[in-house]
């Protein structure tokens, strides 16, 4: 049986989601939201999309006489809760490969369209 964190490590590999895409939140509180997004973190297997999933983070004052604030920062979102929203059909749908000589490109599952 392969270990957990080795079976992750490769299973990484094989992220449908590249850097630029236009995904749709599918889990937490901004589902049914799309958005582009902004960073691919395979190690992870997180995105981040801008302007989604926005937290308030506290800070402290650095210095004496230095106010405390409250910053809005992007949280990075599980790659399982996000699926990529088709350029033709504009649809939320699954990506499937095709070899084509010597180049893997991604499709469409509902309309076939390069992605």
């Amino acid at each position: 049986m392969i270990p957990l964190l080795l079976w992750r490590r490769n299973w990484c590999k094989f992220m449908n989601i590249k850097k630029g895409d236009n995904v749709k939140i599918l889990k937490g509180k901004d589902a049914g939201k799309t958005g582009k997004v902004i960073r691919v973190s395979e190690k992870d297997n997180k995105i981040t999309i801008d302007g989604l999933n926005v937290f308030k983070k506290h800070s402290k004052p650095k210095r004496q006489g230095q106010k405390g604030e409250i910053v809005n920062v992007v949280r990075p979102l599980d790659v399982s809760n996000a699926q990529i929203v088709c350029p033709s059909c504009n649809k939320a749908t699954r990506v499937g490969h095709r070899i084509n000589e010597k180049q893997k490109t991604r499709y469409c599952k509902k309309c076939n369209a390069a992605i």
